[in-house]
């Protein structure tokens, strides 16, 4: 949407445009209603709502708030500015001046992030040995790698660190210093960097890595993605020949104009044929990584191992120069995007001998559809809840008297594998704002006044709304705050 300035908005139309949203606050609807009327947005509307109650209270108040006077309203108000609202300093500083909060320089706000951030730490650290399973990335801050390290479940940020480079020895010290703060590894998840992976066998050499599949199929996709553009653009210039044909005068150019349409059209019709074959095939590849199968059976290695062969075949006959180098590296990778199937498979047999096969696979199956929700939008997204729902009333009308913690226990195992690390992108794109509003100059300091602000906010929506990371893993919630780190 483009927003532009409203100089017909006078400021008597302005004040009852904020006089009838005040009156109406809570009538559902109401906000929308009055958007609509006056033909601005709901955001612009709230934001007159906010400024409208900050002018009343400084008007009313005793006077304006000072940083010397008001450190408990101050120090809050600035910390979430950069934090929530993702302020650069130079911002900051303006907005404070602005509502006439003292002191309000550059300087001295860089100073009271730097003395926060060097009161908190760069790792978590546990009272006791706790097992976990890392996601672990490396980002980047003008060529300065930062490295992160989460755990799988609950996202929560074990350490980050702004290092000199990204060798195997620097990702090794690392992942020693997680060891020394209690944490031990079963597991890791990454991306197939040289020194990430040198570093973490040689930090772990005992635990097992799983590749990312994102990683691995993204070149496969992406060239799925180049064909579909290149079949629009066949589709186009056939479009244009036809055309060329039809205003064609003399007999002479109708012939050549006919050619050239015939050959417009083959290149488009083989141009669509590549894009709907490799895009069927790679529909049914992204199925055959499911961890369980459409009747709810978890896959087997040996089961996924064939589907996945039979694929990567049925790719390789599509006419396109590009794939067979593409499919030549995934063949080389397929032991180790084999590896949660592994954990599925051996899980598969130890949830046998506590639930019967038809209960597990009902729930099996629920727990596959809520997963997906979570992945899906709007009507893909109510079609999965509703499904997952369908199988856990099958499953206890089967067992009543322990569903509950059956099911508990199964969606817990289940979420216990882990396929990818994508989730640490999900820290990448919070971190990224940061970067961008100081321009990728940052500090140790700052990035451990971010990981804080990170493991203590609460998500917004997804599987883990409500709930902060720390939050979702007890164990470290407990080990962090009894090390008293605190704001």
């Amino acid at each position: 949407m483009k927003f532009i300035r409203r100089h017909d908005l006078t400021p008597h139309t302005r004040i009852e445009m904020v006089r009838l949203a005040w009156l109406n606050q809570g009538i559902y609807g109401k906000m929308t209603q009055i958007a609509q009327e006056y033909q601005i947005s709901r955001t612009w509307l709230y934001q007159l709502i906010w400024a409208a109650n900050l002018q009343l209270e400084t008007l009313f108040g005793d006077q304006k708030p000072h940083a010397q006077e008001s450190p408990i309203l101050f120090e809050p108000f600035i910390l979430l500015l950069r934090l929530e609202g993702k302020c650069s300093l130079p911002s900051l500083a303006s907005i404070l001046k602005y509502f006439h909060y003292q002191p309000n320089s550059v300087g001295y706000l860089s100073e009271y992030f730097q003395h926060y951030g060097a009161a908190l730490p760069s790792t978590l650290a546990m009272a006791e040995r706790t097992v976990v399973f890392y996601l672990s990335d490396e980002i980047f801050a003008r060529h300065q790698p930062i490295l992160v390290t989460i755990e799988a479940q609950s996202t929560a940020i074990l350490k980050i660190q702004l290092a000199s480079d990204r060798s195997a020895e620097t990702w090794q010290a690392h992942f020693d210093d997680l060891g020394e703060h209690r944490f031990h590894s079963i597991g890791m998840a990454s991306d197939r960097g040289l020194g990430l992976m040198a570093g973490y066998h040689a930090a772990c050499p005992d635990a097992r890595w799983v590749c990312d599949r994102f990683h691995e199929f993204h070149d496969l996709f992406d060239r799925r993605r180049q064909l579909e553009r290149k079949a629009y653009a066949a589709i186009a210039k056939e479009d244009e020949a036809a055309h060329a044909f039809h205003h064609a005068k003399s007999e002479a150019n109708l012939g050549k104009r006919l050619q050239h349409y015939a050959r417009a059209h083959h290149a488009c019709e083989h141009a669509m044929a590549q894009y709907d074959q490799l895009d069927l095939l790679l529909r049914l590849l992204r199925d055959a990584l499911h961890l369980c199968a459409p009747w709810g059976r978890l896959r087997t290695v040996a089961s996924v191992r064939s589907e996945l062969t039979l694929l990567l075949d049925l790719i390789a006959e599509i006419d396109d120069a590009v794939l067979p180098k593409l499919l030549h590296t995934l063949r080389a990778h397929l032991d180790d995007i084999l590896v949660p199937f592994e954990q599925a498979e051996s899980l598969h047999i130890a949830l046998l001998a506590l639930v019967p096969q038809q209960i597990l696979d009902a729930r099996v199956l629920a727990w596959h559809h809520a997963h997906l929700s979570y992945q899906s939008h709007a009507k893909q997204k109510r079609y999965h809840q509703h499904e997952s729902q369908q199988w856990l009333d099958f499953a206890e009308g089967l067992l009543e008297n322990q569903f509950t913690p059956l099911q508990a226990m199964v969606f817990e195992k289940l979420d216990a594998i882990v396929q990818a690390s994508s989730l640490v992108e999900l820290v990448n794109s919070f971190l990224r704002p940061y970067l961008n509003s100081s321009k990728g100059q940052i500090t140790q300091e700052t990035l451990n006044l971010i990981m804080f602000y990170h493991n203590h906010r609460r998500y917004k929506s997804g599987k883990r709304q409500g709930k902060a990371p720390n939050e979702a893993s007890p164990q470290q919630a407990a080990g962090y705050h009894k090390e008293g780190h605190c704001l």
